[in-house]
């Protein structure tokens, strides 16, 4: 174990060796050797000084719904930030905190009669995860409608990275490889109607509920999609729609998923990633490779 001292700081919120199972939409994953929940600017700031003067290492978790935490859980500290939660609207800008839903930024903007963020509708992930992992959804991505990002960065400073600083591309982001932590994101959209921003969300939503697994816990789409293919044919030709290993499933619904229907582990689920990944190659000579973010220590029984 990494011992964060949280004696020296004793007005911040911490968990030590707190199961990280309760967190992730998977309800998988070890425990983390210090959870923070800082409420402040000043709180993260100071979390982030302590554990590099301190040889800490930090890992931030959004509302882990596109995340795999392995069974050995994660060592240092783990920041989540669901205090970091305000939206706020701002002619044809919405500015929300890293912690608020993307779901909960999109109705602000739909109630503003702001369009340009419908894609994001269902996408469950918060606003750091999505500005992170460049999110997107029925041909929408975060930085078609991004405009700035305050991030913090490793060695404490806090700085604006606007839409050419962050180097988007599919599901990747710069501060995958800067190691900064997003603490709010601005977004520009355009006027538009209500009526038809609020029929468009529900038209994208329903087609959420009726195309993916959204009764079982899972976390979201685990590949990424293959150049010239779609990944859920892909593996219903191998013949692993339905496969299980432990209680990991490869959905019935949606093949592209992989849902907990039998109190899974993490490990169940990477038992089951590397399987499909095995069998679709020998099958359709296609690679697949993870859309999911897979982060944490193997368990060590």
């Amino acid at each position: 174990m990494l011992n964060f001292p949280v004696e020296k700081l004793p007005n911040i919120e911490f968990k030590l060796n707190e199961p990280l199972s309760k967190y992730t939409f998977t309800k998988t994953g070890g425990p983390a050797d210090t959870l923070a929940f800082p409420k402040t600017r000043k709180e993260l700031v100071e979390i982030v000084d302590t554990a590099r003067d301190n040889q800490v290492p930090i890992t931030v978790i959004g509302n882990a719904s596109n995340l795999i935490i392995k069974d050995g859980g994660i060592r240092g500290i783990v920041i989540i930030l669901p205090n970091f939660h305000k939206i706020e609207v701002s002619d044809t800008s919405v500015t929300a905190e890293a912690g608020a839903t993307i779901i909960n930024t999109t109705i602000e903007a739909q109630k503003a009669g702001l369009t340009g963020i419908e894609f994001a509708a269902g996408i469950p992930g918060s606003v750091g995860g999505a500005v992170f992992m460049n999110a997107g959804a029925y041909g929408g991505e975060i930085k078609d409608c991004f405009e700035s990002a305050e991030v913090l960065m490793p060695d404490g400073r806090i700085t604006i990275l606007t839409h050419s600083d962050m180097d988007f591309g599919y599901r990747h982001s710069i501060v995958q490889d800067n190691g900064g932590i997003v603490i709010s994101a601005t977004f520009s959209l355009k006027r538009g109607n209500k009526e038809a921003i609020q029929e468009e969300m529900d038209r994208l939503n329903e087609l959420r509920r009726s195309k993916q697994p959204l009764e079982y816990p899972s976390c979201g789409s685990v590949f990424k999609r293959p150049k010239g293919h779609f990944t859920g044919p892909l593996i219903i030709k191998a013949g692993l729609q339905g496969k299980m290993v432990g209680g990991a499933q490869v959905s019935m619904k949606h093949a592209g998923f992989i849902v907990n229907i039998k109190h899974a582990t993490a490990t169940d689920y990477m038992n089951l990633i590397h399987l499909i990944q095995k069998v679709v190659k020998e099958d359709s000579g296609v690679s697949l490779h993870t859309e999911v973010r897979i982060i944490g220590e193997e368990p060590t029984e």
